[in-house]
């Protein structure tokens, strides 16, 4: 297995992971449409991750779990979205850091089919 497979998976489990164990920080970014749905959308996305993460580091899941990552991030694009479109709600991150996170997106989505096609 690549070095960037396990990376990858270990990012996205511990980053499924942290939804649980910060879930009001998620909560918060959670746009505004689905606002009564934050606790709801923030577990399932997090268990996602989890379940992404392990699935690309098994050789039997990992281009499923390549593709599945892709779709959670196409997914959680409109939180990234929100965030810097409405500054105001998190002053404790830099302005630049909230547009910094845009292009990121396609970038993990990237690294997510690379790092699976083995």
């Amino acid at each position: 297995m690549k070095r960037s497979t396990r990376a990858l998976g270990t990012f996205f489990i511990g980053a499924g992971v942290n939804h649980f164990v910060m879930p009001r920080a998620y909560q918060q970014i959670v746009p505004p449409r689905l606002h009564g749905e934050a606790r709801r959308v923030v577990a399932l996305s997090g268990v996602t991750e989890v379940l992404g993460g392990v699935g690309a580091l098994l050789a039997p899941t990992r281009r499923a779990a390549g593709v599945g990552l892709i779709a959670l991030l196409a997914a959680v694009f409109p939180a990234n979205l929100y965030m810097a479109r409405a500054p105001e709600r998190f002053p404790r991150i830099p302005r630049w850091a909230l547009y910094a996170r845009l292009p990121l997106q396609p970038l993990m989505m990237w690294w997510a089919w690379k790092a699976t096609r083995e």
